[in-house]
């Protein structure tokens, strides 16, 4: 390339991709701009609009069609995951631009783990107890906790993620039941687990948590009906996609008491905006989209984005090409 190229990247929260990765390189190869605050609309158009490469960290800033065809410049697109759901691939690869992504880093190991620092942390109130602690309490009538030994698990797919939580729910003493739209009871066997109905799962579990690739299949599968019918001290846990569960529908039921509790790692808008009722739900504990934002996941995200970025610069073959 004759003269530098304009390198823009978006969604950059934790400001991570130079603290594990180097730069040296490509600051010196192009001028690169990264935005650390989410950008929408003609905000996002003035932010981009003389880029010739953009970056997006994972699928946290929506592309579309319309936003695409007023980028003249761009030439190239790189996103850090597998796949991303905001981005509309059509209109990128009709114009021939190039796409990359980075798939890697253990994320179905700390989603796990998020799902279990959710389903103790409702279930020992630890957030309630340690705010007991800070203004000088010790114990109230709300201390003496539940049991999960014993008790039963649902867990709502039973892929990667699912059946690592299930291995750690049968090491407390839990009984594993599971329910996919294709799960065989030879499938949930070999996870030591028992395939049920939705329904029976709903009804008899005492923590229901959801491991589902989202869909138009799955989208607003958990709503008010199937809330209705949970444990009425039942916590419901998604680290998995937001559109899984209606989340007006769940506002409603955790004021009416059933589930007792949620918690939930994604949400339909993310950052979650200031106003939303879901800051400050009394019964539902939420994290800000945690589970595949471990140390080990973002050094390897921001490694491939500088590799990538290095061989588009010098026109070598891109390493990591997505195909739709």
């Amino acid at each position: 390339m004759s003269s530098k190229p304009n390198i823009v990247i978006l969604g950059d929260y934790e400001r991570s991709l130079r603290r594990f990765s180097n730069w040296d390189s490509l600051d010196k190869l192009a001028n690169i701009n990264i935005h650390h605050q989410p950008l929408l609309n003609e905000e996002l158009y003035e932010a981009i609009k003389d880029a010739d490469a953009i970056v997006i960290v994972r699928d946290r800033t929506p592309l579309h069609e319309a936003m695409i065809a007023r980028l003249s410049k761009l030439k190239f697109l790189m996103f850090t995951g597998a796949r991303n759901g905001t981005l509309e691939v059509a209109a990128l690869t009709s114009r021939n631009i190039p796409i990359a992504c980075s798939p890697g880093g253990p994320s179905k190991e700390s989603t796990a783990e998020l799902t279990w620092a959710l389903i103790l942390g409702a279930s020992k109130r630890l957030v309630e107890e340690n705010k007991l602690i800070s203004s000088g309490g010790w114990r109230d009538e709300f201390s003496v906790l539940p049991l999960l030994a014993g008790e039963r698990l649902g867990i709502m797919g039973l892929g990667s993620i699912g059946s690592r939580v299930a291995k750690v729910g049968a090491a407390l003493g839990m009984e594993i039941v599971t329910w996919s739209p294709r799960m065989t009871p030879e499938r949930a066997a070999a996870e030591n687990a028992k395939s049920v109905s939705l329904e029976e799962l709903l009804k008899t579990s005492k923590v229901v948590t959801m491991h589902l690739v989202a869909g138009a299949g799955t989208k607003d599968l958990i709503g008010k009906n199937e809330l209705a019918i949970m444990r009425p001290d039942s916590i419901l846990i998604n680290t998995s996609r937001s559109t899984l569960i209606n989340m007006s529908d769940l506002l409603k039921a955790l004021e009416s008491g059933r589930p007792r509790q949620a918690a939930i790692d994604v949400f339909d808008v993310e950052p979650l905006p200031l106003d939303s009722a879901l800051r400050n739900t009394p019964n539902l504990l939420a994290t800000p989209h945690l589970g595949f934002v471990a140390e080990p996941i973002m050094e390897s995200f921001a490694n491939k984005v500088t590799e990538t970025l290095e061989s588009w610069i010098a026109g070598k073959p891109i390493p990591h090409p997505f195909i739709p």
